[in-house]
């Protein structure tokens, strides 16, 4: 099948760069020291945490049965699909150029290998972004989340036969719609195996619309901001990216997904036997994922909370771009779990992180992660009818010291600040009701009159150094982004500006705040790395778009700013599905109608696959004529006026500017 570049990331996690690619590119960035002011905002940290508390570290390297000896996986063609070994650096102790905090969770995301969590339960953690589970029925393995491509889940199935035992695969359950938690399914599975009965696949409601059209329609943006948030473009190191807080970071390889065969719906709880084993599921639509479940296993006390209970604070909102999660749905799910099961459970593993053994250690877990989302939506919504923005709401709110002190509640992922600001657009939305904000200047239109304001550039980068001098990164960031924005030449602003935002890096707990200041620091410093996107798309992506998904993601691309004229009534005959599709193209937008033919006026019909139309609307506009010339496409009627419409359909530059104008 011929690579339609860019048509979709269908996940929340897939980034359009790889991490291998990251790897081996070199980056120029500039390794500055920390300052003193940030040492001083880390050692602050030092002393308010218990570091003393090796709990984590015993959960972590608790039950390893082994590792990979070599430190990579390859693909089939010796290319390394993801690298442990990446991350040796972190087995130092912190340096002063990472949040000590931040450092400690790396480290424990670090720890890798094939893990006993109980009796007939293991765990590979390690080896991509997220975990596999797999749990020992009466006759095969039931697999949890096959990670994100099949390189690494066949690596960790490897090492399993190895340690464990050769058993086949029977079913596999997806706990939720992001791809490191599916896109491995090939692996074990395919469409024979479906079709006889021979391994069932379990999902939530939901889970194979959501896996395919999350980041379809925003993809290009959520892409190039993910390679930002995962902070792809750094090299893994004291003064790169440290991972992302939730896990390392990504694979590189082969993705798929298929089609569940048994879908779980129910919020109350519904019961299943599988292989032999009963499982107590639990729907928990618009928490961490719009599609997800969480399960417990009876016989062996144990609880999967897929990834709405994590050793860390989560996104209520994701840097990449994406709609916002609820907090106080999120926290009725966990007080759900702990209703239910919470006198019965003796070991919770999620989809992410180390297990949690011992019913009180679980139930104190679960609790203060409940109280944590509920504290932040709450909280929000309070001060937010008292009058406060989201900006004055994120500086006042933090937790209280019983949830803030416990390293599973800290910011590593999501943040109390900008988790305050998703709470707070779930509601009320972008504008914060100050009259000044409704129809404010674009960036560089501000900043050349913020500049002007200021004394001109050179007034400006006397006074940001002073403040830099100061310590005042957040401030010199403020000033200087109108600079930059007003003199994107001007390469002592840009320097500066990064100088300011690599402090706040430095200091940053997050991991993808952490990647986002290196990032932008490093592109204002060497420029942007146009690094070839690598699998953000695959067979089983496109197969799986629903008709309207996919002509709505076109109509979606349409110039119809520049093209407002055009009045086009086209039939389309999708012949490999044997499907009939009318589009209306007027005023500058495209209506499809799915599943019949427009009647009248009609100015072409086109005869054509869904696959074929698919690489011409994807970077091949000037493929049509050569398309007729080989009976790819058939058209009858004004083939000129299709050819046009063609023409018209925008495709996107992945490498857009973010801190330049």
């Amino acid at each position: 099948m011929q690579t339609i570049p860019t048509f979709l990331l269908g996940t929340a996690i897939v980034t359009g760069v790889s991490f291998c690619q990251a790897q081996n590119k070199k980056t120029s960035i500039a390794e500055k020291q920390s300052t003193s002011y940030t040492e001083k905002s880390n050692n602050a940290l030092t002393a308010y945490l218990p570091f003393n508390d090796n709990t984590d570290f015993d959960n972590a390297q608790k039950g390893l049965i082994a590792t990979l000896p070599s430190g990579e996986i390859k693909d089939s063609e010796g290319n390394i699909s993801y690298s442990v070994k990446a991350f040796d650096f972190l087995k130092s102790d912190a340096p002063t150029t990472a949040n000590p905090s931040l450092w400690r969770q790396s480290r424990l995301n670090a720890v890798s290998g094939l893990f006993k969590v109980t009796d007939n339960i293991y765990q590979i953690r390690g080896f991509d972004l997220a975990n596999m589970t797999l749990v020992k029925g009466k006759t095969g393995w039931i697999v949890i989340d096959p990670l994100t491509v099949q390189e690494t889940a066949l690596a960790g199935m490897e090492l399993v036969k190895k340690h464990i035992g050769d058993f086949p695969v029977k079913a596999v359950l997806l706990t939720h719609s992001h791809i490191d938690h599916f896109g491995g399914m090939r692996a074990f599975i395919n469409e024979k195996d479906i079709q006889s009965g021979a391994i069932k696949v379990y999902a939530p409601e939901g889970f194979f619309e959501h896996s395919i059209s999350e980041n379809v329609m925003g993809g290009n943006a959520m892409s190039r901001r993910a390679a930002y948030m995962y902070g792809n473009l750094l090299p893994k190191s004291a003064v790169g990216s440290l991972g992302s807080g939730l896990g390392t970071t990504t694979a590189k390889g082969s993705t798929g997904i298929l089609e569940p065969t048994d879908i779980i719906s129910k919020q109350d709880g519904e019961t299943k036997i599988i292989d032999g084993v009963k499982i107590e599921f639990i729907y928990t639509p618009e928490s961490e994922a719009p599609a997800e479940m969480m399960f417990y296993f009876p016989e062996f006390k144990a609880f999967c909370q897929a990834e709405n209970i994590s050793h860390t604070l989560h996104n209520l909102y994701t840097l990449r771009g994406a709609q916002v999660r609820n907090g106080l749905k999120w926290s009725s799910y966990i007080d759900k779990s702990i209703q239910k099961f919470g006198d019965q459970v003796e070991v919770s593993f999620g989809s992410h992180h180390w297990p949690v053994w011992g019913n009180d250690n679980i139930i104190k877990f679960w609790e203060n992660q409940r109280d944590m989302y509920r504290f932040i939506h709450d909280q929000t919504l309070r001060l937010a009818n008292q009058g406060y923005t989201p900006t004055e709401i994120a500086e006042i709110l933090t937790l209280p010291d019983e949830l803030n002190k416990q390293f599973y509640n800290r910011g590593y992922y999501g943040s109390v600040s900008h988790d305050v600001k998703a709470q707070y657009q779930l509601y009320f939305g972008w504008f914060d009701g100050n009259p000044s904000n409704l129809n404010p200047l674009p960036p560089s239109e501000a900043g050349a009159k913020y500049v002007e304001f200021m004394g001109g550039a050179e007034n400006v980068l006397k006074q940001a150094k002073k403040s830099y001098d100061k310590g005042e990164y957040r401030w010199v960031a403020e000033v200087l982004k109108h600079l930059v924005f007003a003199d994107s030449k001007n390469q002592e602003a840009k320097n500066l500006l990064a100088d300011s935002y690599e402090q706040l890096g430095y200091m940053s707990e997050s991991g993808p705040w952490r990647n986002f200041y290196l990032t932008g620091a490093s592109e204002l410093r060497n420029g942007k790395k146009n690094i070839s996107r690598g699998g953000t798309t695959s067979k089983d992506m496109i197969s799986g778009m629903s008709s309207e998904l996919f002509f709505d993601y076109l109509a979606m691309r349409y110039k119809g700013t520049d093209y407002f004229k055009d009045q086009f009534n086209f039939n389309i005959l999708l012949t490999d599905r044997n499907e009939k599709v009318g589009l209306i193209v007027k005023n500058g937008m495209v209506t499809p109608r799915i599943g019949t033919f427009l009647k009248n006026n009609i100015t072409a019909t086109i005869s054509v696959s869904r696959n074929d139309l698919a690489i011409l609307t994807a970077g091949n506009n000037s493929k049509v004529n050569e398309y007729i010339k080989n009976g790819k496409i058939k058209i009858e009627g004004n083939a000129d006026a299709f050819n046009q419409f063609i023409q018209h359909i925008d495709n996107f530059d992945p490498w857009f500017n973010i801190v330049e104008p």
